[in-house]
């Protein structure tokens, strides 16, 4: 594992110290990785819907459609 220093002003390193106690994190450390990884996945998440609003539509979006991905909901919704 990597190890990287960083350098914070007092009122982040308190806010930092508040989470981990509050939060139920080991140290500074674990909550930053968690922050890190979050980020990560809102950055995932952001390019797959930039990929999607990108491409070529494969459905039209009307009643039938709707209906239709309704009727597979409630089939996987009933056991």
């Amino acid at each position: 594992m990597a190890t990287m220093n960083i350098s914070l002003p007092d009122e982040l390193k308190q806010f930092i110290d508040s989470q981990v106690a509050e939060g139920g994190y080991t140290s500074s450390s674990e909550y930053l990785r968690e922050l890190i990884r979050k980020q990560r996945d809102v950055e995932s998440l952001r390019s797959l819907l930039l990929d999607g609003f990108n491409s070529a539509p494969t459905h039209v979006v009307d009643d039938s459609f709707v209906a239709e991905i309704r009727a597979i909901a409630e089939d996987r919704a009933d056991p």
